[in-house]
Formats: C-alpha cells, sequence, structure tokens
C-alpha cells in the first residue's frame, strides 16, 4: 500500500463524500475514486458502500481507517524525528495541556535546565487530548499527560503527581463558600451548568453545560457566571480573583504522568525522565 492511498482514504473515510474529501485534498473526484478503488482492488476487499444516499465505511473499511490513521501517524513521525536530529541531537519538544500542572512544569525545567549538557525544550501548549497525538505523529518527544483522562497505550511513562480535582466556580456563587463539595453538589445547579470538553475524537457528551474550546473561553464563562468546571487542583494556578476553586470530595483523582514513544531511544529523552524521578 502507498501511503498516498492510505491518506486518500482517510480522507474520504472521515468526510463520507468523495466532492468533500477531493476538495480537501487539492485534487480532482476522478483519480481520487480511482485510487480508491485500486486500493480495494490490492486489497481484495470493500472498503466503502456507495449508494444513492452516500458513502459508509464497510468492516473492513473501519479496520483499515484505524491501522491508516497509525501507519500515517508513524510516516509523519519519522519524517519530523529525522528533521529534528540533523537539527540538533539535543533539543525536545515537550507538549502539555494549557493551564494544567504549571508549578510541576516549572520545577521540572528548572531542574533540568541545572543538568549539565542539558537539552534545549521547547514547551508546546496543547487542547485537550492533543499529546497523544502529538506524540504519535512526531510533533512532541515527551508529554505531561492525565491518568484516567488520557489514552497512554503505546507510551512509557513515569508517574510524577497524584491530586484531588476540585470545582472551580464563581467567587460570587454561594457555593463557592462551602469548605469542600461533592459531584452531585455541582451536578444540578440551575444557574451554573458544568462545562463541557471534547473528547478523543473531538466530539462532545450530551449536557446543558457549554461546549468548551479552550482555557481562556473557560475562565471567562466562570468569571461571568455562566459556567463551573471540575478540574485538578492545581489548576489554582492559572485562577482570577473572580474565581473559587472548592474541593470535591468523591471526584477520582488524577495522576499526572510524564510520556515517551515506547520505541524512543534518545538520550535527551532519557535524561529528562531521570530528572523527572529525581524531582
Amino acid at each position: 500500500m502507498e501511503t498516498r492511498e492510505l491518506r486518500y482514504f482517510v480522507t474520504v473515510a472521515e468526510e463520507l463524500h468523495f466532492s468533500r474529501a477531493a476538495e480537501r485534498l487539492g485534487i480532482a473526484q476522478p483519480p481520487l475514486s480511482r485510487a480508491i478503488q485500486q486500493l480495494e482492488r490490492r486489497l481484495g476487499v470493500t472498503l466503502l458502500d456507495r449508494d444513492r444516499r452516500g458513502v459508509a465505511l464497510t468492516d473492513a473499511g473501519r479496520v483499515l481507517l484505524d491501522e491508516a490513521r497509525v501507519l500515517l501517524d508513524s510516516a509523519a513521525a519519522a519524517a519530523r524525528r529525522t528533521q529534528r536530529a540533523a537539527a540538533g541531537p539535543n533539543r525536545l519538544t515537550l507538549a502539555t495541556k494549557a493551564g494544567a500542572n504549571h508549578e510541576l512544569l516549572r520545577r521540572l525545567l528548572d531542574a533540568h535546565g541545572a543538568e549539565p549538557d542539558a537539552a534545549e525544550i521547547e514547551v508546546v501548549l496543547c487542547g485537550m487530548g492533543d499529546q497523544a497525538r502529538m506524540l504519535r505523529d512526531g510533533r512532541a518527544d515527551v508529554a505531561f499527560m492525565q491518568r484516567p483522562f488520557d489514552a497512554l497505550a503505546g507510551f512509557d511513562t513515569e508517574e510524577l503527581l497524584t491530586e484531588q480535582q476540585v470545582a472551580i466556580l464563581p467567587a460570587e456563587h454561594p457555593l463557592a463558600a462551602r469548605s469542600s463539595l461533592t459531584l452531585a453538589d455541582i451536578a444540578d445547579v440551575p444557574d451554573l451548568p458544568v462545562a463541557r470538553w471534547p473528547s478523543q475524537d473531538g466530539t462532545y457528551e450530551p449536557g446543558r453545560g457549554p461546549e468548551i474550546h479552550d482555557l481562556s473561553q473557560l475562565a471567562q464563562l466562570i468569571a461571568l457566571g455562566h459556567a463551573s468546571a471540575v478540574l485538578c487542583a492545581s489548576s489554582r494556578s492559572w485562577l482570577w480573583s473572580a474565581h473559587a476553586a472548592v474541593p470535591l470530595t468523591d471526584a477520582p483523582h488524577v495522576t499526572t504522568v510524564l510520556a515517551w514513544p515506547a520505541h524512543s531511544r534518545s538520550q535527551a529523552v532519557a535524561r529528562l525522565v531521570k530528572t523527572a524521578v529525581d524531582l
């Protein structure tokens, strides 16, 4: 199979529409259709059901979609890591969710920077669930991730910190004066719905709360009294004076881990992990 064919197939499978897929790829529709047909002949299976209502994935197509994404990410990762190695082996990119674990990250960077021959570290602040994608496609060498929320399959990890979760509320709300809360206390407050973050596939669970895209949006909605949120206790580092953080007694604890690709042979990654373990 050619990576070009796989890229074409993934685009069609995501759009479920040949014209939209062709437009997204920047090619005409006939060569796209021929490429998919050639891929089906080569594999000896039907990947897509086509009828008047549109395009749908077959069982075989769903399997190839999952596998093709992994292969394309691996190809992209190989190119990016090769280019970064040529630019200098003592440089790392660390991905972390914006607003998370600020103090822990600062301590790690300070401790690592004091080591002899420390790697130059670029910190990339990303959105919910982006760390795994960045590790898999080579845009990042290491990442701060959180168990149980992030998908850690395929990565080596080192546990750094376990903490409780807190409810982030408008400072003037009556619940903000409480010393602790439960998830039930904040679940059905009519005037303060819990904000909803996207899942790993970018979709949102049903609910009343606003759909959140980034931390600045969340901060303003809470300050305006239009939302609440459930976050790690370390999120206190970015709170405004208009916010309050109240411990949640029955929310599961969250463990922050340092993660990196299981096949990594980078000495710079190994030195950073050792610093984290010592810290």
